[in-house]
């Protein structure tokens, strides 16, 4: 890119934009497009603006004064890759690599030689870099992993990682390329933070014959801001940036900034932004392309320090800037990256390293003090959970300082065993809440970090209003009605949308036709199930925000149950007759990766006839990333420990526009439906839920229930569909003023009804919950399609949680009153709608209503 693009700003139009920058007015695209052609006296102004924001910035962190680096060894895992960008030299092909006599992959040995000559040194960091899947384009690259006993490169990844962190002490920063929210939770446990370079969003030079991306899958821009995306869900301390003068114009590289602006606003886990200025490498594609010039660097630093803030952390790579250390720290910088005592920079060969005196010395001349930090920067160690994994904790630990979070330049870079925290399955906290929820309440509406930990409310505010805008219906009811009634399979989608937002007479009408539907399938009787609720932990920070259940371990309403406890409450519900235990629990970052496993086993120890039905697909795809196993290998173990079916819960809408407002990082909608078809395709039967009436529109829910009937006609594995209206009263979304209050009465029966409609004749079973609509409103929805009221729980704290005023248990006489208050009668079921044995119907009749050392019993 060169000053002679069309469009020069005027020079009205570059004191106006300056004098925005020095008072600190918010800059806009157009703006920033103009200040980054700034030069001269320009550039000089610009950037004492900039610094200024940076000074601000570090005073408030309390480093004043303070410029970083990371004491680092480079490690190239594997110069292979699927991506061909045309400017660079770190990635070859397997020719060369046999040719010089090196393998597809490093070797562990390899790895650990220069880990441990860092270690030596007192280098904190292990940089692992590598190109993209290499094993989808190198048959090479599969053998190599294939005969070395690995899935996949991130398999190796993850095992080197490990190992780096028990033989040598140093802390792996991973820069794998492209990694989905999967990806995610496998790495997060073996490495304090992770990166990859936005480099820009200009998709043309993706898409377009001759651009730099041009072939290079990976380098889509919407990919690229999607892995940004997806690692803010995941709480995963992250560093990205751009690459400048790729050929993009001034107005592409500020809408990159911005676009990164807009990730680190949503979700405050961009730790760091390396702005890298491009340099023309001999033997590619590029080698004839101008070098980006330092006034060009200079410019987009300042900038990206107007854009990103004070509290944002900005670097330049000192060995890519001729040595012009002041000019970049005037512009707002406050680190210099990774800096190898051992290694060179593999993907700037030609560009050494500067000694850290030097860099230390050239920083003092600036006026700033030159810091070791650790890969992690100093904000995230600080803030640990949910930032930092438990088991990454004692290594962090040991190399910071505590008060500063920056590295302790005396601490002994030792290897440290990679292990599950030693707490285990302890009772702790408040493990009476499944009593007391309905007797003395919540301690409190909110979390302390409310406003911290489910990301910048504002920010979802704006990505939530597009998704939330009513959809004109043009369609004929009247019409719709007809075809549900005659044949509900050959309803468009624009028939069935139609339905949903049907009220008044119309909506009578599709009740009833729902109903007709429901009575051809399944007959009259509304069945139930005798069951107990067991969440064994409400300890959680995967930041849902429509969760008002999930608490850190320091909350007043934490809690863990031990196994004991755990067995305790299945044997007590099988005492007074139950046949399933349903168990749920929140992501607690210190049980163990075979906890499900243990939860399983403790209740079939104790009562080997509980039907264990238990572990919703998020906890299903937490078991099998902190134990390594793939999910069906996971599930596989699960069902050998004893697991029966598992709760289609996390499922909310499975539509991702509605997901991440709703949740910072719970599973994508992909992975939930990856999670049940496996289940079904290994036989563990499973329900399917859908979460209504917050930020989502009926089109959502058409969406839902057709990706439902999808899943069931390829597996069969649902047992039942079951309808969950959202509880607003303490949903941290509600609080803060963005989700709706519920969904209302009209919206209960449409989705009860078109759930009939829409799901015939794939799963013929429809619940209703007493618990989210009291009695009357359950029998209202057997008045609408649903056949099935759930169970009677005998305790539940997630709904009361969330402000439910219906309960906790309700006797089999109370769920046969409201089967008789819809005309109806009652009979139980099993898990999976079989037969209830006459030993367990008696047992039932006989404790029904009286339950007094098992919980309150609510009048």
């Amino acid at each position: 890119m060169t000053d002679d693009q069309p469009g020069r700003p005027t020079a009205n139009a570059m004191r106006r934009a300056l004098k925005r920058a020095r008072d600190g007015v918010a800059l806009d695209v157009t703006e920033a497009a103009v200040l980054l052609r700034a030069r001269g006296t320009d550039l000089e102004d610009l950037a004492a603006s900039a610094g200024r924001v940076r000074d601000a910035g570090l005073a408030a962190a309390g480093r004043p004064g303070v410029i970083t680096y990371s004491k680092s060894v480079f490690v190239p895992l594997t110069r292979l890759c699927r991506d061909t960008c045309h400017y660079c030299t770190f990635v070859t092909v397997p020719g060369k690599l046999r040719r010089a006599g090196h393998g597809m992959f490093m070797s562990p040995d390899e790895v650990l030689d220069i880990a441990r000559r860092g270690a030596a040194l007192g280098c904190k960091e292990a940089l692992i870099t590598l190109g993209d899947k290499p094993e989808d384009r190198w048959p090479e690259a599969r053998e190599w992993l294939d005969a070395h006993g690995y899935d996949d490169t991130l398999a190796y990844v993850r095992a080197m990682a490990i190992r780096i962190l028990e033989e040598t002490g140093l802390l792996p920063h991973l820069n794998p390329g492209v990694l989905s929210w999967t990806d995610f939770q496998r790495l997060k446990p073996v490495a304090p933070s992770m990166g990859m370079m936005l480099e820009t969003t200009a998709t043309r030079l993706w898409s377009e014959p001759g651009g730099p991306h041009y072939g290079s899958p990976d380098k889509e821009p919407a990919v690229r801001l999607r892995v940004l995306e997806d690692a803010g869900r995941s709480s995963v301390p992250f560093t990205s940036g751009l690459l400048i003068g790729i050929g993009e114009t001034y107005e592409e590289r500020a809408e990159s900034l911005f676009a990164l602006r807009r990730v680190a606003r949503a979700y405050h886990g961009i730790q760091e932004l390396i702005i890298q200025n491009f340099r023309a490498k001999p033997d590619t594609a590029m080698r004839g392309m101008p070098d980006a010039d330092l006034d060009d660097l200079v410019a987009t630093v300042a900038v990206a320090r107007h854009i990103m803030g004070p509290a944002a952390c900005l670097q330049a790579p000192p060995n890519l800037v001729d040595g012009e250390y002041g000019r970049l720290i005037a512009a707002g910088i406050d680190d210099w990256g990774g800096v190898s005592p051992v290694t060179i920079d593999h993907v700037n060969p030609e560009r050494p390293w500067p000694a850290i005196e030097a860099l230390a010395e050239r920083s003092a001349a600036a006026g700033f003090e030159l810091r070791e930090r650790l890969c992690v920067y100093p904000e995230f160690v600080t803030r640990g959970e949910p930032w930092l994994d438990p088991r990454l904790l004692p290594h962090v630990r040991a190399l910071a300082e505590p008060e500063t979070g920056l590295a302790n330049p005396d601490a002994e870079v030792r290897g440290l065993p990679w292990q599950e925290p030693d707490e285990g399955f302890t009772a702790a906290g408040r493990t009476d809440l499944h009593r007391t929820i309905d007797t003395t309440g919540r301690t409190a509406d909110r979390r302390d970090d409310f406003d911290e930990v489910y990301g910048d409310w504002e920010a979802l505010r704006e990505a939530a209003a597009p998704g939330m805008v009513p959809q004109r219906i043009d369609t004929d009811v009247r019409e719709a009605l007809g075809v549900a009634a005659d044949d509900p399979t050959r309803l468009t989608d624009d028939q069935a949308l139609a339905l949903l937002h049907a009220d008044g007479p119309a909506l009578d009408a599709l009740c009833g036709v729902a109903d007709d539907i429901r009575r051809d399938t399944v007959g009259d009787d509304v069945t139930y199930i005798v069951t107990r609720n067991i969440n064994f932990t409400n300890v959680c920070y995967t930041g849902c925000r429509f969760c008002a259940f999930a608490q850190r371990r320091t909350d007043a309403d934490a809690y863990t149950l031990s196994l004991d406890q755990v067995a305790d409450r299945a044997q007590q519900a099988w005492d007074v007759g139950a046949v399933e235990v349903c168990m749920q629990g929140g992501i607690h970052p210190d049980l163990p990766g075979t906890a499900y496993f243990d939860i399983a086993r403790a209740v079939k120890a104790r009562v080997p006839g509980m039907h264990v039905h238990a572990f919703s697909p998020m906890e299903v795809v937490n078991g099998a990333t902190r134990t390594g196993l793939s999910i069906r290998e996971w599930l596989t173990a699960a069902k050998e420990a004893g697991l029966d079916s598992i709760p289609g819960t996390a499922a909310e809408i499975l539509d991702d526009e509605v997901r991440w407002v709703l949740t910072k990082g719970k599973l994508p909608a992909a992975t939930w439906i990856e999670v049940v078809s496996t289940a079904h395709e290994l036989g563990i039967r499973s329900s399917s839920t859908m979460m209504y009436g917050h930020v989502d529109q009926p089109r959502h829910w058409l969406g839902h229930l057709r990706t439902l009937a999808r899943i069931q006609q390829e597996t069969g594995g649902f047992t039942e569909f079951v309808t969950l209206p959202f509880i607003h009263t303490n949903a941290p979304v509600y609080l803060a003023g963005i989700a709706r209050p519920g969904p209302t009465t009209r919206d209960n029966r449409a989705v009860t009804a078109m759930a009939r409609v829409l799901l015939h004749p794939h799963i013929p079973n429809i619940q209703t919950s007493w618990v989210k609509l009291g009695a009357e409103g359950a029998a209202e929805m057997l008045r609408s399609g649903a056949n099935d009221l759930g169970g009677t729980l005998m305790e539940e704290t997630i709904s009361r949680m969330a402000g439910s005023g219906y309960g906790s248990y309700r006797s089999i006489e109370d769920l046969a009153g409201i089967a008789r208050s819809a005309g109806r009668p009652a009979r139980p079921r099993t898990t999976l709608y079989g037969e209830v044995p006459e030993e367990r119907r008696r047992t039932a009749a006989r404790s029904d209503g009286h339950l007094p050392e098992l919980l309150p019993v609510l009048e």
